[in-house]
């Protein structure tokens, strides 16, 4: 166990995570702008979208860029600058730190190191999304980007179908129309979906309907934009063990829906065998394609 007082150590370098507004500056907190202020370097995923926003606001604090392609090397390099005294804020492009953002690994090598963490509360593009969607507000599953391959975009919706829970996904512009094609052939063409875009931007919009309405028109429209994908939890969720087994569906997506729904692939296998009255050692040889070498 340990205790962190975030306030109460007065010697030693602090690593506060500090959100950015994600379009409207005014939305920066004068807590955030007095840390960014205060601190000696700011560990900035962009540091040239970052400078932007120092600029507007007069802050003259120096940075080192801190991404996804370095992090390795500049976390070792950051440790040893909070042990040595420095007051460190990290900031992504836009909203809070480690949310589909660079800041997990350095939050880990703080706490690894006992050095305080500080969170500073801010704009969060989900939450904003979620509150003015007009679907349920709790609960919710907050899951991000789907991945970008097909196959596994595909089993991970699968895993999510039967959550009841409103669920938040965060999308680009170009992969707007496949996601939303593919989580209505998951979901089923009726499931409720809001679509947000440029959120607290001069062009900001909510689309609200069906996933087969929202993917119709990604289909149709110019699409641009960041996006946040809302959709409606399962009304009515059940479980693998009540669920009818499609034999016709390939034995590799059930196992990976099973996966992607937070189960160890051993148990996933299991499972698919037992529901489909095989031999677990059949269904592994199937799954990892060993008849075929």
């Amino acid at each position: 166990m340990e205790q962190q007082r975030s306030f109460q150590t007065e010697t030693g370098g602090h690593l506060y995570l500090v959100p950015t507004p994600i379009g409207n500056l005014d939305d920066m907190t004068f807590r955030a702008v007095k840390t960014l202020t205060a601190v000696d370097l700011i560990a900035a995923e962009d540091t040239r979208n970052t400078q932007k926003l120092l600029n507007h606001f007069e802050i003259t604090t120096k940075q080192i860029s801190f991404h996804e392609h370095n992090t390795q090397e500049r976390i070792p390099q950051l440790i040893a600058k909070l042990k040595q005294g420095m007051q460190i804020a990290q900031v992504s492009d836009a909203g809070m730190p480690s949310i589909s953002d660079p800041g997990h690994e350095l939050v880990n090598a703080c706490i690894d190191a006992h050095i305080p963490v500080v969170p500073l509360p801010g704009a969060n593009a989900g939450l904003t999304a979620l509150i003015a969607s007009g679907l349920a507000p709790q609960p919710f599953y907050f899951y991000g980007f789907l991945d970008r391959k097909p196959k596994d975009r595909k089993a991970e919706i699968a895993g999510l179908a039967q959550r009841p829970e409103t669920l938040i996904f965060y999308e680009a512009p170009h992969r707007l129309k496949k996601t939303l094609q593919n989580l209505a052939a998951g979901f089923g063409d009726e499931r409720p979906a809001v679509l947000c875009r440029e959120l607290t931007k001069r062009y900001e919009e909510f689309l609200r309907g069906s996933l087969a309405e929202l993917a119709n028109w990604a289909a149709t429209d110019t699409v641009r934009g960041e996006f946040v994908v809302l959709v409606g939890g399962n009304p009515a969720p059940t479980t693998a063990a009540t669920t009818a087994v499609d034999l016709s569906e390939p034995i590799d997506v059930q196992v990976d829906r099973l996966i992607a729904a937070g189960e160890k692939p051993n148990d996933a296998i299991k499972e698919v065998a037992k529901l489909r009255g095989a031999k677990k050692q059949e269904i592994y040889r199937q799954y990892h394609h060993l008849d075929e070498e």
